[in-house]
């Protein structure tokens, strides 16, 4: 009598496994956070609303959420999203934590310690940036409006010029609406099973 070799007992084993799990892609979480704190922050800036709003969203949604999601980034493999998401929720966390500690004068910092603060994120920045060609257009376009709202903001710390951050305000809601593009397309994209609005093919 023929005997079965290893290899197929094997095989069937492989096909009656159970199918894994469907994974929820978690950055349809970390663009909303970033998203909606940067469009409130942006609210703001441009003289419509308060800064308690921002504060909140910041350390919670933009910050404890988005970076929540970063780290899940690291189990689907995908080291831009996990270095992207986590430091900008770290990002919301610190930058909130430096508008409490201020009003309780708690290590207080003045306009040029925010502009070398901003320096430095928009360094980090300008990495994301280069890997942003690689990716989609929409990640393209949403990472320019960014490093352009970093480098507008700057200038107007290190000089005090208003117009510089009203411009950065209404340069930082196009990046706003950009995360949330993306957003949006992840999710349209699982929910009617298509490409409802695509991303765009990477420029390099």
């Amino acid at each position: 009598m023929s005997q079965i070799s290893p290899i197929a007992i094997d095989a069937t084993k492989q096909s009656t496994a159970p199918a894994a799990p469907k994974l929820g892609n978690p950055a349809v979480v970390g663009l909303a956070g970033f998203g909606l704190t940067t469009l409130m922050l942006q609210f703001h800036n441009l003289g419509l609303a308060g800064v308690g709003p921002v504060i909140w969203l910041g350390f919670f949604f933009g910050g404890l959420a988005q970076m929540v999601a970063g780290l899940q980034e690291q189990k689907m493999g995908n080291n831009f999203g996990y270095s992207a998401f986590t430091s900008f929720g770290c990002f919301w966390i610190s930058l909130c934590a430096i508008f409490v500690a201020k009003a309780y004068n708690l290590f207080p910092v003045n306009a040029t310690d925010v502009g070398w603060f901003l320096v430095a994120w928009a360094l980090y920045s300008s990495i994301l940036w280069i890997a942003s060609i690689k990716i989609s257009k929409a990640m393209f376009f949403t990472f320019t409006t960014l490093m352009i709202g970093f480098v507008l903001l700057i200038i107007e710390k290190f000089t005090g010029n208003e117009e510089m951050a009203f411009l950065a305000g209404l340069d930082l809601t196009l990046c706003a609406f950009g995360a949330w593009y993306m957003m949006a397309s992840a999710i349209y994209k699982d929910v009617f099973g298509r490409d409802v609005l695509p991303v765009g093919k990477p420029f390099a």
